[in-house]
């Protein structure tokens, strides 16, 4: 266990200015506190908190942070409270202790509201001043130290999977990697402790082959910079057995296959000098192909900057080398720590770009609708592997791997991405769903109309763009419900003869439980409240026919309307006379944003705005027009939309389906069973619809259908 006098000498040495008394007061104030509290493992309690302190000093972090560690236990674990924190220490550190506080509890529940709505808190508090989070990784690194003390295997495992899905990626993200690569190797240990030791028996069994084979490797390397007189710093080190797990999983690789098992660290003066010993590594050893990383010109999202290359070294090994600057090397080990604001201050440009990817998290808490759905999107945003694009005037955005110009839109601004219509890739028209390439350039196409596409969200790679898509689809959902509930509500008044009256609505609210208008016509338009509930405590006096009734009379109006010769759609930015064909690719309905694509022989064929097909005409502008739809309240033809389902397989279930679809007037033409196993199976259903408003209607009263379990429209 650490003594009093050395903990405060290890903060003297990097901070002379650091307050000695307030150390010593909170290194007493703490000891007292615990008292005689034990751990698992039967160490005092004190013991945890002082070991926290430990790791926070090898971080360089300022004495603020470093009593916070001292503290962090007291006011859930003692009698202390955050007043007497206050008192003693100042409001800082009471601040900072309260933060970590309110995070102690943060486990891996069952209950998964419970644990995204720890973390929003955490997220919280760490934007505030995100030493409560290095504080909080050093409380978990000491706890995985410590992790085999717990008894209980259930417990061992929950906190070892909360560290490798929330603390670890948070740690790199931050650019404490000594952090991260101990965090995840100790989880690793206990979440798969047999490819643990698979993997360590064959670094094992590497070190007894090669015998002294690092420092043969570095006397090689050595030798060969100091032929060309370049002053420098070799390190050479083992990967971790989960970082090499990882690779091998990621890459379907062998273990002898990695190149970088070990790695070596070549550490200069300046960024010349870095350009430099690249070109002598790689004059005097092949280079393995694909394995330069140019992360200085190009850094991570963590600030991180190093050059990497793998190449067949001394004793013709693959080996990678890192090459970077003295302050590149102090950032690589410490991170935020090593430069965070509160040293000097906390608007420098760096911190703001190289932490944008907190604000983007607070930015999605703001847009989830629930706790579980902001879990969801964080853990995309956090989780994934780095693409780096550009935008026409050269602005540089990181994107996860698999991104595509909607997470770009979206990256970039929100209201770019609401009003994305298409994209151009290096120069290139290219569909929406395009996964984007390190060093892309894209340029994104607007529209005056807000309107994101639902069918985003199926292959979206950033969490923010995901949490942007549905909300807007909420938002515009309950529009329509609003929009359906209030011509639901004016067929009641007219089938009592009666002219249409908000104002009878509203003097029945307290009835309805509805606190609004708006609430009663959504809930109305969303099938929640049935028309036949409504006209009840509207109407007391009517006497109503049955459910099955009202919809077989639905569905025989509708087909009713439905003549040979009737009215064609009407499109405005045609040549009269010109043919018109639609596309059997996307199927656009009426009142979808709709483009034109003049082909010899066939006139023009029409295509939704985010067609897939549309690609292929992206270097004959000339053959596109701009088309729209006329008014469709005047369209008596049918159109055909086709519904993907997926139905519980119950007693009743089909009924329900065909008896939601008909309450909206819908009539189907065509139904097919196309999957079908003992808990499911999946339907392709044709509808006869007006336009796109139509068929959005009846896939949300689908939605509210319980046996329901997926709805989508599908285009083929």
């Amino acid at each position: 266990m650490i003594r009093q006098y050395e903990l405060v000498e290890r903060v003297k040495a990097y901070e002379p200015s650091a307050d000695e008394k307030l150390l010593n007061r909170a290194y007493v104030f703490s000891m007292r506190a615990h008292g005689s509290q034990t751990r698992a493992s039967g160490d005092p309690f004190f013991s945890h908190p002082l070991e926290v302190a430990g790791i926070l000093t090898t971080l360089k972090l300022d004495s603020a942070s470093v009593v916070t560690g001292l503290l962090h236990d007291t006011v859930e674990d003692t009698l202390a409270t955050l007043n007497e924190i206050e008192d003693g220490f100042g409001s800082e550190i009471s601040r900072l202790v309260d933060g970590v506080t309110k995070l102690s509890q943060f486990e891996l529940q069952s209950d998964k509201s419970k644990q995204a709505e720890n973390f929003r808190k955490f997220l919280l508090a760490m934007s505030e001043d995100i030493r409560v989070l290095i504080v909080k990784l050093a409380d978990r690194l000491h706890n995985m130290r410590t992790l085999n003390y717990i008894l209980k295997d259930d417990k061992r495992k929950k906190i070892a999977m909360e560290t490798m899905d929330i603390y670890a990626p948070l740690a790199g993200r931050i650019g404490l990697h000594s952090i991260k690569d101990e965090l995840e190797d100790l989880a690793f240990g206990e979440l798969n402790a047999g490819a643990r030791l698979s993997v360590s028996k064959r670094l094992e069994f590497l070190r007894t082959e090669g015998g002294d084979l690092i420092p043969r490797v570095l006397s090689g390397l050595r030798q060969t910079i100091k032929q060309e007189g370049v002053n420098c710093e070799i390190t050479g080190r083992e990967k971790s057995p989960y970082s090499i797990w990882i690779k091998m999983q990621r890459k379907s690789t062998t273990f002898e296959q990695l190149s970088d098992i070990i790695a070596f660290r070549i550490v200069v003066d300046n960024l010349e000098q870095c350009y430099q010993l690249l070109g002598i590594v790689h004059k005097a050893y092949p280079m393995v192909p694909g394995r330069f990383k140019d992360y200085i010109s190009t850094p991570k999202p963590n600030g991180y900057r190093s050059l990497h290359t793998a190449v067949i070294g001394p004793e013709r090994q693959r080996i990678e080398i890192q090459i970077r600057t003295r302050n590149m090397h102090e950032e690589a080990e410490y991170g935020v720590a090593a430069h965070w604001a509160f040293k000097q201050t906390k608007s420098a440009e760096g911190d703001r770009k190289t932490y944008r990817w907190m604000r983007d998290l607070l930015d999605i808490l703001d847009k989830a609708s629930g706790p579980e759905e902001f879990l969801e999107h964080t853990k995309l945003e956090m989780f994934q592997d780095q693409v780096f694009c550009f935008s026409p005037k050269g602005d540089l955005i990181e994107l996860p791997r698999g991104a595509t110009p909607v997470d770009f839109a979206y990256a970039v601004h929100s209201d770019i991405g609401d009003s994305c219509v298409g994209s151009k890739i290096n120069g290139r028209m290219a569909p929406l769903r395009t996964q984007l390439q390190n060093g892309d350039q894209v340029e994104i196409i607007k529209s005056r109309i807000r309107a994101p596409s639902p069918m985003w969200e199926s292959f979206v790679a950033t969490g923010k763009a995901r949490a942007s898509i549905r909300r807007f689809v909420r938002f515009k959902e309950k529009e329509e419900f609003i929009s359906l509930g209030k011509a639901i509500a004016e067929k009641i008044f007219r089938e009592h003869d009666t002219n249409f009256d908000e104002t009878v609505i509203s003097d029945h609210l307290t009835v309805i439980n509805e606190g609004s208008l708006k609430d009663v016509l959504a809930k109305l338009g969303s099938g929640e409240l049935t028309s036949r509930k409504l006209a009840e405590i509207l109407f007391p006096s009517r006497r109503f026919e049955s459910i099955t009734n009202r919809a077989l009379s639905f569905v025989m109006k509708r087909s009713g309307e439905v003549k040979a010769g009737d009215q064609g759609v009407p499109i405005r930015g045609l040549t009269p006379g010109m043919a018109l064909h639609f596309s059997e690719c996307c199927n656009a309905l009426p009142g979808e944003r709709i483009v034109g694509i003049v082909t010899t022989g066939r006139g023009v064929t029409v295509h939704t705005i985010d067609c897939e097909t549309l690609a292929e005409f992206g270097d004959t502008p000339e053959r596109w027009l701009d088309l729209s739809w006329d008014n469709t309240e005047t369209i008596k033809q049918v159109q055909i939309g086709r519904i993907d389902l997926v139905v519980v397989n119950e007693t009743g279930a089909l009924s329900n389906v065909t008896t939601a679809i008909a309450r909206s007037q819908g009539n189907i033409t065509n139904l097919k069973i196309t999957n079908r196993d003992i808990e499911f199976f999946a339907l392709i259903v044709d509808v006869e619809v007006q336009d796109i408003r139509h068929l959005s209607e009846i896939m949300a009263n689908l939605r509210l259908v319980q046996c329901v379990s997926r709805v989508r429209r599908t285009r083929h």
